[in-house]
């Protein structure tokens, strides 16, 4: 059974000072993404340099995030998250400082990039597996923990990116990169004064003698012994990979293409990142009332395949905007479901003593193929022209949205669910200790 927190704030605090948490480094998030290409850009003129620097902070940030689930396990993902956001503070802190004393070189600022993705990957890993202890200290359904963080993924998102844009043009990129570094000070502050403490069974479970590369396979080998996880895993980093070659490419070049231009690429955006925090706050408000597997069905199939249509036949017909933003809205609305469902089903399942690694690997994962979808997008432009593009893409996406119809294990969505009255969220389980594999 799920041992319990010893968080002395009180019910709520522990949700809403994660969330808060999570809220503020997403929209710092969301500024560095567009200061630091901003900077390179105006710097040294290169997209190559620029897409150099992307690929910098990503790739540690996904190799870091996976391999370090077993520190989060053992240290504890309370410490881990505070620990790397004040890292993070002083790292990000470093490119405005270094560019005032006009000693920011290409090579240095690669250098700070990479460390950046180096400590944002364990430190994102922990704050995800800090979910469950959030869940049980404040006595809320997984379902409405997840839908909240969806929709303040989203609100800072969208508030973030348009506050960035105004921020970098307003006192220029470097400068703005300021308020990202003070964003992960706020976070840590936020964790480090409500997140609640691991138990001190959770903790002592994993001071073992057992080696590192042990306990990280430990991890490995639950996710790949979960069929529901697995499918969950595999399915949600193909579509990133699709969504990815969509929003960076394929809308951008719709835009171009249709004569809309930067006001109907931010209204596109803009819309389907309203309509999606909407989804999600009737996910966490009615979500754990809801059968999982039918509305996770339908939430992809309308969040996915009709974007892509869209926008194709957009292309070849001039359908207009305001159709376009109609349908872009109840694809938003529909996505803003998908979140809360695989959040749920995710930690649920999951042992308290493997937290930390399953959930590192498997948002590691989901992650690996987004560096590819620009790539993927860029090519088939070039290859075809947009409309087949967007078929092609499309027609992928509907092959993955499809694959639940067709895995027998996606139907065991709502088979761990817990009782909705009373008790732990996860109290409805016991957990087996995870074998070791015979070779």
């Amino acid at each position: 059974m799920r041992a319990t927190t010893t968080a002395t704030a009180g019910r709520g605090t522990a949700l809403w000072g994660w969330l808060g948490s999570e809220t503020v480094s997403l929209m710092g998030t969301r500024l560095s993404m567009i200061a630091i290409p901003w900077l390179v850009l105006t710097t040294t003129g290169s997209p190559l340099l620029t897409g150099l620097v992307a690929f910098a902070e990503m790739a540690p940030y996904v190799l870091l995030k996976a391999l370090t689930g077993p520190m989060v396990d053992r240290v504890g993902a309370r410490r881990v998250c505070v620990t790397a956001d004040l890292v993070s503070l002083v790292v990000v802190g470093a490119v405005p400082l270094l560019h005032a004393l006009d000693l920011l070189a290409y090579p240095v600022l690669l250098v700070l990039v990479t460390l950046t993705g180096a400590v944002r990957g364990p430190g994102d890993g922990a704050k995800q597996a800090l979910v469950p202890a959030v869940v049980d200290a404040s006595g809320v359904s997984l379902e409405r923990a997840t839908g909240l963080q969806g929709a303040c993924e989203r609100l800072a998102s969208t508030v973030g990116a348009a506050a960035a844009g105004a921020l970098v043009a307003a006192v220029g990129p470097a400068t703005a990169l300021t308020v990202d570094a003070a964003s992960f000070g706020v976070s840590a502050l936020l964790l480090a004064l409500t997140a609640p403490h691991p138990a001190a069974d959770l903790t002592k479970a994993d001071a073992g003698a057992a080696s590192y590369l042990r306990r990280l396979r430990e991890g490995w080998e639950f996710l790949r012994n979960e069929p529901v996880l697995l499918a969950m895993t595999l399915m949600v980093a193909v579509s990133n990979l699709l969504d990815a070659a969509f929003t960076t490419v394929l809308v951008p070049v719709w835009a171009q293409v249709t004569g809309g231009g930067a006001q109907a690429l931010g209204l596109w955006f803009g819309c389907f990142s309203a309509a999606a925090v909407g989804g999600s706050l009737v996910a966490s408000a009615w979500g754990d009332r809801l059968p999982r597997y039918p509305v996770y069905v339908a939430a992809f199939l309308l969040a996915g395949p009709p974007r892509f249509l869209l926008l194709a036949l957009d292309v070849e017909a001039g359908l207009g905007l305001r159709l376009v933003v109609g349908v872009t809205v109840v694809s938003g609305f529909a996505c803003g479901f998908i979140n809360p469902v695989l959040g749920a089903v995710l930690y649920e399942r999951i042992p308290p003593a493997l937290t930390g690694r399953v959930t590192a690997l498997e948002g590691a994962i989901c992650w690996s193929l987004l560096p590819f979808g620009g790539l993927l997008g860029g090519l088939l432009v070039r290859a075809t022209d947009l409309r087949t593009a967007l078929v092609v893409v499309g027609a992928g996406y509907l092959v993955v949205t499809l694959s639940p119809l067709a895995v027998p294990a996606w139907r065991d969505l709502d088979e761990t669910r817990p009782p909705r009255a009373g008790g732990n969220v996860a109290d409805s389980r016991t957990v087996e200790p995870v074998p070791e594999r015979v070779r």
